[in-house]
């Protein structure tokens, strides 16, 4: 068994990011479902595909909801999930979150959460060209 990725975001985020990191990693190792919360949404509509998703994707060892924004429609929907599953929600969804998380699908949800986190914080760097043997 694995932990069920679910991704909820604004318009197709989650999709586009998935499939950049299956193309990225050639194969997406766990199961994994993108579920959109657009612009003027019913919450409580997505909510409950949101809880299908959920139970859908849990096989007795929890489920990682990955959210682009929080504070924002999707990540609170996201966050509703917490008490009907063994759910973790991580916001700020970046690719190098997601590849990090698809990386390690062996971990247990505690683990895969923190996994994200670290991922996608350390997936931020700032380019600059001082310092850069290549720069101009």
């Amino acid at each position: 068994m694995n932990v069920g990725i679910l991704l909820i975001t604004h318009g197709n985020v989650g999709a586009v990011l998935l499939q950049s990191a299956t193309e990225v990693l050639g194969v997406c190792p766990l199961s994994t479902t993108t579920l959109s919360a657009p612009s003027g949404c019913d919450p409580e509509r997505v909510l409950e595909h949101a809880r299908e998703a959920a139970r859908k994707l849990d096989s007795g060892d929890g489920v990682l909801v990955l959210t682009d924004m929080y504070g924002a429609t999707p990540s609170n929907i996201a966050c509703r999930l917490r008490d009907t599953h063994a759910v973790r929600v991580v916001s700020g969804l970046n690719l190098p979150m997601l590849i990090r998380v698809l990386n390690y699908p062996y971990l247990d949800l505690d683990d895969l959460m923190h996994k994200a986190v670290t991922g996608g914080r350390d997936g931020i760097l700032l380019c600059s060209a001082e310092g850069d043997p290549h720069a101009g």
